[in-house]
């Protein structure tokens, strides 16, 4: 009578998964606290619009930071708020809860996961690499013996993994994703413009103009901040160009890592992934033109899946549906 519940624990957002039901909740991974006691004030969309904006008396953060546990106390007790909102918080059984992993985390890392997740009340702990995960999510029929390549670009680390009979073959996991790509973003302006603008500005501008390569046709939009010489409010025109310039260096990194992944890759299963392309997921699949710009530097052609952002949330699900044909891809735990 265990009732099953999948977890793609993301820098970001964290988005819930009830087998049979779908996407239950899809909320920023923010929490906000008292700075006195560390009491959880806020968690998800509540949280997010304080940001930047809290009094000294309350701190908002992100629990998780390039895709692993930053505060295991809070990582746990967000886990316990979101399984309680998904089953009540009076219930007779407790669920069987999979959570995502990045592939490269060390064994510390997935083990302060599944400790959190047993500890929130779970009954059996799961984690799953998110490549895998996310593979799943968008189709992809990795257990047959050819060659799959994924793109996985999420909040806090971008995973590129060829995969070959339900398991990965070669990866590469680096700490850059949506939030190194903001950062990238808020420094450029802030050199080119001498303008301060906070993380929500710089996903703004990321999400409303950006693109991976030079547009035909430029975009504009205008953004308010601090200026960094008089510390008074300033409002500007920034173009789609900026952000390109601006987002190279982390670019690059998630570039060299597609190389790497593809030159580990062995022959066979390169002939497979020339012929079947590359399928880019999670949320930082929808900057613009990101599929082409890969296509342009691999030779291979790249597309984005359907509903990017929730292709690792939905393969936690099926995973967890299906946990006799994975068990060869999934580290558990019991309580």
């Amino acid at each position: 009578m265990s009732k099953k519940i999948a977890i793609d624990l993301g820098t970001t957002n964290v988005i819930v998964y009830i087998p049979k039901k779908g996407i239950v909740i899809n909320e920023p991974n923010v929490v906000a606290l008292q700075a006195s006691d560390s009491k959880i004030m806020a968690i998800g969309n509540e949280a997010k619009e304080m940001l930047g904006r809290t009094p000294e008396s309350i701190v908002a953060a992100h629990p998780l930071q390039d895709g692993v546990i930053a505060n295991f106390r809070i990582t746990k007790s967000m886990i316990k708020i979101f399984i309680d909102r998904v089953m009540g918080r009076i219930r007779f059984f407790r669920p069987e809860v999979m959570i995502t992993v990045p592939a490269g985390v060390t064994s510390t890392e997935k083990r302060a996961v599944i400790d959190a997740t047993i500890g929130a009340g779970a009954k059996q702990a799961y984690i799953i690499k998110e490549p895998i995960a996310a593979a799943l999510g968008a189709g992809i029929p990795i257990a047959t013996p050819s060659g799959h390549m994924i793109i996985d670009i999420g909040g806090g680390t971008s995973e590129v993994a060829v995969l070959s009979l339900g398991d990965i073959v070669s990866s590469s996991s680096v700490r850059v994703g949506g939030m190194k790509i903001d950062q990238a973003i808020s420094s450029f302006i802030r050199k080119k413009h001498s303008l301060i603008i906070g993380e929500q500005t710089a996903e703004d501008i990321k999400i409303k103009i950006g693109s991976a390569i030079p547009l035909k046709k430029e975009m504009r939009m205008e953004i308010s901040g601090s200026n960094a010489v008089s510390g008074l409010p300033e409002s500007l025109i920034v173009s789609s160009d900026d952000v390109v310039k601006g987002i190279k260096s982390p670019m690059l990194e998630i570039i060299n890592a597609v190389k790497e992944v593809l030159q580990n890759t062995p022959p066979e299963l390169a002939s497979d992934v020339m012929d079947k392309g590359i399928i880019l997921t999670g949320g930082g699949a929808m900057l613009r033109n990101l599929d082409v710009l890969f296509t342009k530097i691999t030779g291979v052609p790249c597309e984005v899946a359907e509903e990017p952002q929730l292709c690792t949330a939905k393969g936690c699900g099926i995973a967890l549906d299906h946990l006799q044909a994975f068990k060869q891809s999934v580290l558990w735990a019991k309580s």
